[in-house]
């Protein structure tokens, strides 16, 4: 069968092709440029902790040796500190609920605190993970390492100094043709595109691109200096000295290094090298008492645009990344979300490539992303009248609400920030008298518990087990970690549901986990290959197991397709 077509080689478009690989899929990447990013210290992405772990997964090692994770993130207000989030390093541990992670705490401090009383204050019941800050170029040269590094040999195939210029669909795939070098056409199963705002594949498509210019503009500089706060995070609403702006955050990069973004007026004058160097000093001095040494390594202003692709499917054809959606404004993150893209779309894709796929299953990747997307878009468009206006709401949030609204944005928790959940997901299935609730809703990513391979005692992380393409089903038994594996394998509910798993119609993985937040003992977790949790049953039912598994494909495809490697070499 012939390859899929990834057009475009950013990280979104590398991260997917790698997730192909993974589950045995090639695909050919058209690369625009020569194959390498040019290093820009002062574009830099965030990703949440989940995003990060899936990255890592692909075998991107710049995340690991070249992304920082902040030990907390502050916010103030002028002189008062109004939020303090402490993260916790990563652990290996199960803890006491079953899960393994990073939690953190929060203080506030209330309109009348200092902030030296919210550092000693009591912490708040939420939890925080640290996001993972890495430069832009590092994580693409992470991704193309990783490729070169591939055990399959032109299993992904990159092509460089080729634009896209033609897009033909028929019923059995897609033809497209690239300029550059030399003019060549192209034969693949689907066709992706990753290829950035201005996509030539949407253009192509005829799909509209709909949404609001310049929501917000900044100007950014990284440098490397010592500031007092080691490495946290800050945001600063209305710095009580002149010259900055309304607003300033500082993210700690790797060896010394931070990211510093001043918001600026949305039609403002333009921002010379001059303004940048005084805005740059009259920060640090602020924060520091006087101007401190500093090495300047790189700066820029760039606009910030909210839009949203009115389709990210049609035919054979998708859209994914900034092809099918622009944020960013209010601590969103659009290479996140286009990670996102990436690793749900991706499982679907495999499973039609090896299996064939109904079009239900193909029409889930733009009902459940799409509808995320927009609910963030939608959600940083409502707060920001709220965060940017003058009275109304904004007076009546003074006490601290709005500077909780935006640290949520920054930290990866709320409507601004927390990783998407899919309950009205298309693949969701039917409702059983089996159902059990746990601690995770349905359509929510699965916590990263510890969990057991049968097959050889392994015990490894869940997230681990994913991004393979396959239905994972996950056993909660107590006990498990301290009875040798030989005898719980043959006893009780395991040889039926070991029989069940391969049954199913799609790839399975059977593990055991020895607890799971909120989970009663022999219950039956069944979590999709992207990590959310497609259903909870109460013990083992082969008939409700096999049910959930045919909805998480979208039912049978409407073809089978044979599973033959395609040569792109």
């Amino acid at each position: 069968m012939d390859p899929v077509i990834v057009a475009g080689a950013g990280p979104v478009g590398l991260a997917l092709s790698l997730a192909l690989a993974a589950q045995g899929v090639p695909s050919v990447v058209l690369d625009e440029g020569p194959g390498k990013e040019e290093p820009r210290a002062a574009r830099t992405a965030v990703l949440r902790p989940d995003m990060a772990a899936f990255v890592e997964g692909l075998g991107c090692a710049t995340v690991r040796d070249e992304g920082a994770r902040w030990s907390g993130w502050r916010s103030m207000r002028r002189k008062q500190q109004t939020r303090h989030v402490i993260f916790s390093a990563p652990v290996e541990a199960t803890g006491p609920a079953g899960t393994a992670g990073t939690v953190g705490v929060v203080r506030s401090a209330g309109s009348g605190e200092s902030a030296q009383s919210a550092q000693s204050g009591p912490p708040d019941a939420d939890a925080a993970v640290s996001p993972l800050h890495i430069p832009q170029h590092a994580l693409a040269r992470g991704l193309r390492e990783a490729i070169a590094a591939l055990p399959r040999r032109g299993l992904v195939r990159v092509v460089t100094h080729s634009r896209l210029d033609a897009v033909e669909q028929d019923a059995d795939g897609v033809t497209v043709h690239t300029r550059g070098p030399e003019s060549t056409w192209w034969r693949g199963s689907y066709l992706v595109g990753c290829d950035g705002a201005r996509s030539t594949v949407r253009k192509l498509l005829g799909v509209r691109f709909p949404g609001r210019t310049a929501v917000e503009r900044h100007a950014v500089a990284a440098l490397r200096v010592e500031l007092p706060w080691g490495d946290e995070g800050l945001l600063h609403r209305r710095p009580p000295w002149q010259g900055v702006g309304e607003e300033v955050t500082a993210r700690p990069l790797p060896d010394g290094g931070w990211r510093l973004d001043w918001l600026l007026p949305p039609r403002g004058d333009l921002v010379t090298p001059d303004a940048l160097v005084t805005r740059i000093r009259e920060t640090l001095a602020g924060w520091c008492g006087e101007t401190p040494a500093y090495d300047l390594i790189d700066t820029g202003v760039y606009t910030l645009h909210h839009r949203l692709a009115k389709r990210w499917r049609v035919e054979r054809a998708f859209l994914a990344g900034d092809a099918a959606h622009l944020l960013g404004a209010l601590g969103t993150q659009g290479l996140d979300e286009g990670l996102r893209d990436a690793d749900n779309l991706a499982w679907k894709l495999a499973l039609a490539w090896h299996q064939g796929a109904s079009e239900v299953l193909l029409d889930s990747y733009q009902a459940e992303r799409r509808t995320a997307v927009a609910a963030r878009l939608r959600a940083a468009d409502q707060s920001l009248p709220v965060l940017r206006g003058d009275g109304g709401l904004r007076t009546y949030l003074r006490g601290g609400g709005h500077d909780a609204l935006l640290t949520d944005g920054h930290v990866g928790r709320g409507p601004l920030g927390a990783p998407p959940s899919y309950p009205h997901s298309p693949l969701a299935p039917p409702y059983a008298e089996a159902h059990a609730s746990v601690g995770t809703p349905l359509g929510a990513p699965v916590a990263d518990v510890r969990v057991t391979v049968p097959d050889d005692g392994r015990t490894v992380r869940l997230r681990d087990r994913m991004a393979r393409g396959k239905l994972l089903v996950v056993l909660v038994a107590p006990g498990t970690g301290v009875w040798d594996r030989r005898h719980w394998m043959t006893a009780g509910v395991m040889p039926r549901l070991v029989a069940a798993v391969e049954a199913l119609p799609v790839p399975g993985e059977l593990l055991v986990t020895e607890a799971y937040p909120g989970a009663a003992a022999h219950t039956v977790l069944v979590v999709r290959p992207d990590g959310h949790l497609a259903a909870a049953l109460a013990g083992v039912r082969p008939e409700e197991l096999r049910a959930a598994a045919d909805a998480v494909r979208g039912g049978a495809p409407a073809a089978v397709r044979r599973d033959q490697p395609a040569d792109v070499s």
